[in-house]
C-alpha cells in the first residue's frame, strides 16, 4: 500500500474544478476510443464521500441534507452527459454498502433519491452493488432490497454483488433487475458469456494479482475454453 497524505475537505471553491476534471477525464475516454463511462459513486471514493452522511460532514451546500449531500454527484452527471451525451453515461452506487467507514444512516432513502434524481438527466443505466459479499467466496442474503431503486429509475438497471450464473439468470428472470454485472469471474474468464451460455466451467480468479502494476499477470494471462465448432 502507498503512503498517502491526509485527507482534507475540499473547500467549496474547488469544487468545481473537481467537477470539470471528471468532464475531462469523460471526453479523452471518449476520444480514447471507449463507447461511455460509468461514473462510479460507490465504495468509499470521493463522490461516496458526499453521498454518505457517516463520513460527510459539510456544513455549506454539498453537506447535510440528502439533497445537499447528492449535490456534488449530479452535478458530475450534468457535465458529464452535456459533454459526452447521456446515452453514454452510466452511475455506479453502493448505498448499503460501509466501505473505507462510508456508510448512511438512511441508505434506503439515499438509493432511492439518486434514483430518481439520475432519471432527470436521462443516462443510460444505474449500477447498483448490493453487499452479498462479506468474506472472499462467501455470500450471504442481505436484509436490503433494491427493487425501489429498480422501480423509480427509468432506464437500465444493473446488479452486481458476488453473482455466479445461476444466481444472474434467476434475478434477472425474476425482473428484480436488468442486468447483473460480473466483476472478478469477468476478470478471470474472458470468454465468460460464451461460458454462461454453454453452461461451461469457470477459471479461478487468483485475487493476489488484482491491482498489481503487472501488465500480464493476473489480467490478460487466463486461458480461454475451447469450444467445438459446428460443421
Amino acid at each position: 500500500m502507498a503512503e498517502y497524505s491526509p485527507p482534507r475537505r475540499l473547500e467549496t471553491n474547488e469544487i468545481p474544478k473537481i467537477v470539470n476534471d471528471f468532464r475531462l477525464a469523460a471526453r479523452n475516454a471518449i476520444e480514447a476510443g471507449f463507447d461511455g463511462v460509468e461514473i462510479h459513486g460507490a465504495h468509499g471514493y470521493l463522490i461516496e464521500q458526499f453521498l454518505k452522511d457517516e463520513v460527510n460532514d459539510r456544513t455549506d451546500q454539498y453537506g447535510g441534507s440528502i439533497e445537499n449531500r447528492c449535490r456534488f454527484a449530479l452535478e458530475i452527471v450534468e457535465a458529464i452527459s452535456e459533454e459526452i451525451g447521456p446515452e453514454r453515461v452510466g452511475f455506479k452506487l453502493s448505498p448499503f454498502s460501509d466501505e473505507q467507514d462510508s456508510s448512511d444512516s438512511n441508505p434506503e432513502a439515499l438509493g432511492l433519491y439518486m434514483a430518481n434524481a439520475l432519471n432527470k438527466f436521462g443516462i443510460a443505466y444505474c449500477h447498483m452493488v448490493e453487499p452479498r459479499m462479506i468474506l472472499v467466496g462467501e455470500r450471504v442474503e442481505i436484509p436490503h432490497s433494491l427493487s425501489p431503486m429498480k422501480k423509480a429509475f427509468n432506464n437500465t438497471f444493473i446488479v452486481a454483488g458476488g453473482y455466479d450464473r445461476e444466481a444472474g439468470n434467476k434475478t434477472v428472470a425474476s425482473s428484480y433487475t436488468d442486468l447483473v454485472a460480473y466483476g472478478r469471474n469477468f476478470l478471470a474468464n474472458p470468454d465468460l458469456l460464451k461460458r454462461f451460455e454453454l453452461d461451461a466451467p469457470l477459471n479461478k480468479y487468483d485475487r493476489s494479482t488484482f491491482y498489481t502494476p503487472d501488465p500480464v499477470v493476473g489480467y490478460t494471462d487466463y486461458p480461454f475454453c475451447f469450444f467445438r465448432l459446428k460443421k
